[in-house]
């Protein structure tokens, strides 16, 4: 009986097969997946300067002096953000800053709290 192929959920590859017991395999990717189960959902994924990976609604804490354009003075280090938005594109924070106001910050920049 020949294996039936499908299409591989990570690289896409066409020539993903059967292995038994409902579990498939990629040649091309060396991914194995049960096509009965639900993907996972793959959203942005953003880590603060210490490697922390951050969520929606996260609180995080400005690590440097960042000067904003427009405005007299900087956001001071140790500026604590609260109820983050992640975003994607260079600046993959959106935040409301007192003082400031809606701002998009760089992750790098920040550390959660």
């Amino acid at each position: 009986m020949p294996n039936k192929t499908t299409s591989c959920p990570k690289c896409a590859s066409p020539y993903g097969y059967s292995l038994g017991n409902a579990i498939y395999a990629c040649p091309e990717c060396f991914h194995e997946w049960n096509p009965e189960e639900k993907p996972e959902e793959e959203g942005i994924k953003v880590v603060d300067a210490n490697g922390n990976v951050l969520t929606n609604g996260d609180t995080v804490i400005v690590i440097k002096d960042l000067p904003v354009k427009g405005a007299p003075k900087p956001v001071k280090a140790g500026t604590k953000v609260k109820n983050i938005r992640l975003a994607e594109g260079d600046h993959n924070i959106d935040c409301k800053i007192d003082g400031f106001g809606s701002m998009g910050l760089k992750s790098e920049f920040v550390r959660k709290a």
